[in-house]
């Protein structure tokens, strides 16, 4: 999957990536919108920078998030 930048997504689940930490699993379940894709790199595997309703910006895991409709 392709992220954009405004895009809405949710972290639906913890990530199988290295890059995952312990305390990335209290953001599940929570909405956010991507603010940096990353398309330049084009790879699945780039983390995608995404802000987070109430929980400021972080840099995600691609296979963490799903895009949700508002």
């Amino acid at each position: 999957m392709v992220f954009r930048r405004g895009q809405k997504v949710e972290v639906y689940q913890a990530s199988k990536d290295e890059s995952w930490e312990d305390y990335m699993d209290r953001f599940i379940g929570l909405h956010g919108i991507i603010t940096d894709p990353d398309t330049a790199i084009n790879d699945p595997d780039a983390l995608v920078e995404v802000s987070l309703d109430g929980k400021g910006t972080h840099r995600l895991p691609q296979d963490c998030l799903r895009p949700i409709d508002s």
